[in-house]
């Protein structure tokens, strides 16, 4: 899953990369004054930044999303791992019993 989620990630910044080359081309290539050029590379870097604070905060809600769940489901391996661990201790218990038992019923045979 991290995998696919570090392509994802990949590719957004591909695209923004390449939405700002685009953008820049596109300025550049224009036949504008200078005033109106200044104009529109501002409005272009204001709009870069807003999409870009946008996916950084989905980003962010995500991860929050993805390390919330991984707490959830670590929480519950421990609390499973805890069940089966004093299920052993009990087993283990009861077979020292058994073994004590047939001990004794040994001692007690011999005399």
């Amino acid at each position: 899953m991290a995998e696919h989620e570090n392509q994802r990630g990949h590719f957004f910044m591909g695209f923004m990369i390449g939405s700002f080359l685009g953008v820049l081309a596109g300025i550049f290539f224009a036949a504008k004054s200078g005033k109106e050029l200044r104009a529109d590379i501002k409005e272009k870097g204001s709009e870069v930044l807003k999409d870009a604070k946008d996916i950084y905060t989905d980003a962010s809600t995500k991860a929050k999303e993805i390390l919330e769940e991984a707490r959830h489901q670590a929480k519950e391996l421990k609390k499973e791992a805890d069940r089966h661990l004093s299920e052993a201790r009990q087993k283990a218990q009861e077979i020292l019993a058994r073994g004590e038992k047939k001990e004794t019923a040994a001692g007690e045979a011999d005399t």
